[in-house]
């Protein structure tokens, strides 16, 4: 089988270097690789990409011996279909090690063609590191890496306001963009660079911060054979995602000038405010997760796709979603229901197997992000507890005991909260168990006996899934606490 490179593709001709992207991983080969391959082909944006090692060990080398090609299979269901996408990702002009040749890195700001930066260099990437200095080859951190960059771009230009760059985050923070600005003003200031500079970072440069969602298993070394035989060519940099793509940038019509891709299929929004987005991404899909996880490992699935396709927790998790979260989020309804939609059409994706086991770590704080607000914005609302998502609850603090039906539970957490859990569980009383969680603050940050009737609702819940488990203790809590009216006393 032949190699994979340019010449053997017929792909010898490379694209300008429009883009500098930090991160040569999985998800940014799955994701910004492939948005802008869309975007090239639907209004010839001409945009090639320049890869940046943003770690001492990475695939840098492996990119360039394939010349910058990789394959990405896409797969997922939409509407009930199955769907299956093989596209040859053919926009990355070269990769750069900074470590081995950081000449090479330099020359990157010089490109005249040079207009976007993007990155995911993980959550921990957009950080601080008090000890990176302008002088090193490289520093330590992304922002220190980019900082240097950015000043060299400004020296070679001669602060050419034209040659200013549109630098756009990727990683899983919330406002990410303002974190790295942030964050780059601070070396300004610690290695006194020019004033000029500052200006012209500040006025030249613009940042935007963005939410982006696809699902990227990465590589797939257990059904390696079964990818290699769709393809004519030896590709050791394969990747596989689903089909589902989201992304959300903040910015005006400068951007959606510069960025065309709603004359893309992709679902690209560029927005003044993509808060609500995010706030609709956490509460629903992650919120789902969340949910989920441990009254459907104590019913007995094991991924997330039973869960849903099970004829009771299915319909349960469904109407936690559509009548209970999306009740409280203030987006267009008939855009929240889509969008439910399509999460679970991603939860049932036969592609990707998503154990309940590896979502289940630090369960309490995910709890307290994503479904305690949507719980507690439904009682603010209609005066009474969301049935589903206090079960949801009651079932969390169940699986903290951490045995169920004589076997261990995969509880994952730090040891102060699986020990607060330990201790609690000894109590004899479901009402004094629910009354000893609700009111730790640490975890919740509000306490929340304070909401009437939540504590002997949740007793009541955890009695029923000792004493008859958790469809038939589901059944007999809901019908006892349906209607119940309650206030909040904070």
């Amino acid at each position: 089988m032949k190699k994979l490179n340019r010449k053997n593709v017929g792909l010898e001709n490379k694209l300008p270097i429009k883009i500098v992207q930090f991160g040569e991983g999985n998800f940014l080969r799955a994701f910004i690789g492939y948005a802008f391959q869309e975007l090239n082909k639907a209004v010839n944006f001409n945009a090639g990409i320049a890869v940046v090692q943003p770690i001492d060990r990475g695939l840098v080398n492996m990119l360039n011996d394939q010349d910058g090609l990789y394959t990405l299979f896409m797969k997922g269901v939409k509407k009930g279909q199955e769907i299956q996408d093989i596209e040859l990702i053919s926009n990355i002009v070269k990769g750069v090690d900074p470590y081995a040749n950081f000449n090479d890195y330099l020359s990157l700001a010089k490109e005249e063609s040079l207009e976007f930066v993007i990155s995911n260099t993980t959550e921990a990437g957009i950080a601080y590191v008090g000890t990176d200095t302008l002088d090193m080859q490289p520093p330590s951190s992304f922002p220190a890496k980019l900082t240097v960059l950015l000043h060299e771009r400004f020296k070679h230009f001669n602060g050419d306001a034209s040659k200013g760059l549109t630098i756009i985050p990727c990683e899983l923070i919330n406002h990410n963009s303002e974190t790295l600005k942030e964050i780059i003003l601070k070396y300004i200031s610690d290695w006194n660079l020019s004033d000029d500079f500052k200006t012209w970072l500040l006025e030249s440069n613009s940042f935007h911060s963005t939410l982006v969602d696809r699902i990227v298993p990465g590589y797939p070394k257990d059904e390696i054979e079964a990818y290699n035989a769709q393809l004519d060519y030896e590709d050791n940099l394969i990747v596989a995602a689903e089909a589902f793509l989201l992304w959300v940038i903040e910015g005006g019509d400068d951007l959606k000038a510069k960025l065309p891709f709603n004359k893309t299929k992709l679902d690209v929004k560029i927005v003044d405010n993509m808060q609500p987005y995010r706030t609709r991404k956490v509460r629903i899909l992650n919120g789902a997760h969340t949910a989920m996880v441990p009254f459907s490992i104590l019913y007995g699935n094991t991924t997330v796709k039973q869960s849903v396709d099970d004829p009771f927790t299915g319909p349960f998790i469904s109407h936690a979603v559509f009548n209970e979260i999306i009740d409280t989020l203030e987006m267009d309804r008939d855009e929240l229901n889509s969008f439910a939609d399509e999460v679970f059409d991603r939860f049932r994706n036969p592609f990707i197997i998503h154990n309940l086991s590896s979502i289940a770590l630090n369960t309490v704080s995910k709890f307290t992000v994503r479904v305690l607000p949507s719980l507690l914005e439904y009682v603010n609302i209609h005066k009474k507890l969301p049935i589903n998502l206090t079960f949801a609850f009651a079932s969390l603090i169940r699986f903290y005991k951490g045995t169920w039906n004589g076997q261990n539970l995969p509880v994952n957490d730090s040891e102060d909260v699986v020990s607060f859990f330990n201790d609690i569980w000894k109590l004899k009383d479901y009402k004094d168990i629910s009354k000893a969680v609700l009111e730790k603050t640490d975890f919740w940050g509000k306490d929340l006996t304070k909401i009437t009737e939540l504590q002997s609702a949740i007793a009541l819940a955890l009695e029923e899934i000792d004493a008859n488990g958790i469809e038939a203790g589901f059944t007999n809590f809901s019908n006892n606490i349906k209607n119940t009216k309650i206030d909040i006393a904070w």
